[in-house]
């Protein structure tokens, strides 16, 4: 599958700064390959690496240049946000896990690599969520 047709959720980035060397390989062969995030993605990686890592913002600055360099970016619109909450009902989910596989169906992303979401769910027959750390 070529990347640009895959999407890639916050949480995989994140292990770009995990101390678990496999996941942290399997983030960075994401990042490699290119594809989709959106702009929920440079926030919610902003926030965490700010909160929870402790990390300075010229770090974190860096990171989200080299992430809008790999992945096209999608930005956040009305019709993400109002597909985002139709595809969380539906399909019972958190607000934001809706957020993200609307951005992905609305970019043409066929993949979501994500690790919070459950593997192998399939939205409009068109999307699959897959955890790029799952053997």
């Amino acid at each position: 599958m070529s990347a640009d047709k895959a999407f890639v959720d916050t949480n995989v980035l994140l292990y770009l700064l995990s101390s678990d060397a496999p996941k942290a390989d399997r983030a960075e062969a994401c990042v490699a390959a290119g594809g989709v995030i959106s702009v929920q993605v440079l926030n919610e990686f902003a926030s965490v690496t700010l909160r929870k890592f402790k990390a300075p913002w010229p770090a974190v600055h860096e990171s989200l240049d080299l992430f809008r360099q790999a992945f096209r970016v999608e930005p956040l619109t009305v019709e993400v946000h109002e597909r985002g909450l139709e595809i969380a009902e539906r399909y019972k989910l958190a607000v934001y896990d809706g957020q993200i596989l609307a951005a992905a169906a609305l970019a043409g992303c066929k993949v979501v690599y994500s690790e919070d979401m459950q593997h192998d769910l399939r939205v409009d027959e068109d999307l699959v969520v897959r955890n790029p750390f799952r053997d």
